[in-house]
């Protein structure tokens, strides 16, 4: 076991697909030489060769576009985006091309690529750095989109996505890059881990169900802490993967509590948080004592960044929430 933040354990992550399986290519803008603006891929280059990270030039569409021939042909490319406001170049390919290729060829041919986007505010960064895509992605049929919201998660969950034979969008919280460090085992084997594509309770509770992922998963343990201050017990779920969605342990959670929050960063008009609101209506009507609510951001455009801070969910935006189902 290992201490590292979440940047190193997708390093590590990294750099453990492409021993395994010499099929693993790295694509991006300065992940080879630079190791990356986040210095995700560093040292990568040096010990694996200009063949397999490759410098890509500045176009979004080029890297995409580049990767799908790369996937037919049989190798695993993992793309970088290097700000999430820049995928959108790239946006006609994604949607287009990558999510619609095993579904036109009626499952003839494959597209085992991976589509890393740092994502997310909280770092004072200029505009067109700090966005919250993932439902654009999420709601794309074709695409598999998920998000790691501590070390261990993201050492584990890299690897898995690039094992995956469908294209996967992993968004990563750029505000965890370099904060907390974790326990990360680098000798476990995947088999052993839960599945890419489920949610995990990362703290029991008895009153309310708060569901988070990525960036928003801290501040709701957070949250959960506070509120048990105060005597309230909030059980927290990281949803982990956007698409498919995993809510059995939500619903489970949801028919002992009888309260739930849906937290998340992007702003909350037709966000994730609607999807997994209408679900938990359908399935767990008659176990609510309460609607189902939502804490994320307003509905403009993300602001300047010196006013940032009032613009993204808080533990205070996030206990308001709670406080509020238990008004019903």
């Amino acid at each position: 076991m290992t201490k590292m933040t979440l940047a190193k354990a997708l390093n590590a992550g990294l750099r453990r697909a492409m021993e395994d399986d010499p099929k693993v290519l790295l694509m991006g803008e300065d992940v080879g030489k630079l190791g990356g603006v986040f210095r995700i891929t560093e040292g990568l280059q040096k010990d694996f060769g200009e063949d397999r990270v490759l410098d890509s030039p500045l176009a979004e569409s080029g890297i995409i576009g580049t990767a799908v021939g790369l996937a037919m042909r049989g190798y695993r490319p993992v793309c970088e985006i290097q700000f999430d406001g820049f995928v959108y170049p790239a946006y006609d390919q994604i949607v287009s091309q990558v999510a619609k290729i095993h579904f036109r060829t009626r499952g003839a041919v494959r597209m085992p690529m991976v589509i890393r986007i740092p994502y997310g505010g909280g770092i004072g960064a200029v505009e067109h750095h700090s966005e919250s895509p993932e439902a654009q992605f999420a709601h794309t049929p074709g695409l598999k989109v998920v998000t790691c919201s501590n070390p261990a998660d993201g050492y584990v969950m890299i690897q898995q996505a690039i094992a995956s034979d469908d294209p996967v969008i992993f968004f990563e919280p750029k505000r965890q890059y370099h904060s907390d460090k974790a326990e990360v085992d680098e000798g476990a084997e995947l088999t052993a881990a839960a599945p890419l594509f489920t949610s995990k309770v990362v703290r029991p509770g008895s009153d309310v169900t708060l569901v988070a992922y990525g960036p928003m998963v801290k501040t709701c343990l957070k949250a959960a802490e506070a509120a048990a201050a105060e005597g309230r017990s909030i059980e927290v779920i990281d949803l982990r993967s956007l698409s498919p969605l995993d809510l059995g342990p939500v619903e489970e959670s949801v028919r002992r509590t009888g309260r739930i929050v849906v937290a998340h960063e992007a702003h909350t008009n037709l966000g994730m948080g609607a999807e997994v609101a209408a679900r938990i209506s359908e399935r767990c009507f008659y176990s609510l004592e309460a609607p189902v609510l939502r804490a994320g951001s307003y509905d403009t455009p993300y602001p300047p960044s010196r006013i940032e801070e009032d613009y993204l969910p808080d533990l205070d935006r996030v206990l308001d929430a709670v406080d509020r189902t238990f008004e019903f």
